[in-house]
């Protein structure tokens, strides 16, 4: 092994490096594939749980390709960007209908599936088949830009191009699963995004940010823009018996595919609201109560969100379209729903504003 950042790297994670994260277990394509996919945007931390949970319900490629989608996504909720879970599921449906159930091993072919990237790809390969693949999620291009104080924000196709040079260049042909797993470890407790421990850094004395005074400015982060702000109305339709109203998402979008409340523009008065209701959703409503609002913020914006309660008046009965149910108010937050509306579903009974 020639590359000394390797070398170190693989030293600092014999003696440091993380071993017993539960996708270390029975590394195999599908087990390393599913814990990629649910640490992107997130910290392991968070995803430990989900992961193991994820694994009870769906332990092999099968089960989750022929589970239904209401299912999956409620093990992903509260995971959040939940097109990653969609597209989870479809990827495993093709590599059931088409490669057998067994995970291509190739990287053009698993870049074929859908949710998977170049970087996903390359995890797949390193860890699960110990064949030489460079990876560069967020750990490893702030370990990267920080060592060869790379400019620019990493979103930026020149910056991440010449991060993706450094990748190739670091990755060893001995140890490449381990290796893979050392500079993200690296970047997850040593290199951190704040208060980086660059005295118990393997690279610190060749690192040119830290030579220069740059490791708090690099990797130099998205330009900053203002998030706009958005209202809704969300309605919480009851009938006698306690059930509630619920309306699947659209496929695509945010929260696609999730079961959740209904929404109204907030160009609707409140008094506008029940006969509103009733001409879009077919449910006669009445007694619109407006409770307490929250905010929740995406990626692109801010939602403010209006909450209001609404009484069936009427019969429940079946309707013809799928998008619409009725479930019980108890059971509502067990299904695939956002977690904000299921932080809304399980909070206790709020005073109304009238």
């Amino acid at each position: 092994m020639t590359d000394s950042v390797a070398s170190r790297l693989l030293e600092w994670y014999d003696q440091h490096g993380r071993k017993e994260l539960p996708w270390h277990e029975n590394r195999t394509p599908y087990r390393v594939w599913v814990s990629e996919i649910m640490l992107q945007q997130t910290q392991v931390g968070t995803v430990i749980p989900y992961y193991q949970a994820f694994m009870l319900r769906f332990p092999d490629v099968e089960s989750l390709a022929g589970a239904p989608v209401d299912d999956v996504l409620q093990h992903w909720s509260g995971l959040g960007y939940y097109a990653r879970a969609r597209n989870l599921q479809k990827a495993a449906k093709t590599v059931v209908n088409d490669h057998g159930g067994e995970f291509p091993g190739t990287q053009e072919e698993l870049e074929a599936l859908p949710g998977i990237g170049r970087s996903t790809a390359a995890a797949i390969l390193a860890q699960a088949r110990g064949i030489r693949a460079a990876i560069l999620d967020g750990n490893v291009k702030r370990v990267l830009a920080r060592y060869h104080a790379v400019q620019g924000w990493p979103g930026k196709t020149a910056v991440l191009n010449e991060l993706w040079h450094h990748a190739e260049h670091h990755t060893p042909n001995a140890r490449v699963r381990d290796y893979t797993q050392a500079i993200m470890d690296l970047g997850a407790l040593v290199c951190t995004r704040r208060k980086p421990d660059c005295g118990h850094c393997p690279l610190y004395d060749n690192c040119e940010a830290y030579a220069e005074g740059l490791t708090a400015a690099l990797p130099e982060p998205k330009p900053k823009k203002a998030l706009p702000e958005k209202e809704t109305w969300l309605l919480m339709i009851e009938d006698d018996a306690g059930n509630l109203l619920m309306e699947r998402r659209p496929p695509s979008g945010i929260w696609g595919g999730l079961w959740s409340l209904p929404e109204m523009d907030t160009a609707v008065t409140l008094d506008e609201l029940p006969e509103v209701a009733e001409r879009q959703l077919g449910i006669a409503c009445e007694d619109a109560e407006p409770l307490s609002g929250f905010r929740h913020t995406f990626s692109h914006y801010h939602l403010h969100i209006h909450p209001v309660r609404l009484r069936h008046a009427g019969t429940t009965s079946a309707m013809d379209d799928a998008n619409l149910a009725w479930h019980p108010r108890i059971d509502a937050p067990a299904l695939g729903v956002p977690s904000p509306i299921r932080k809304l579903l399980t909070r206790p009974e709020q005073p109304t504003l009238l």
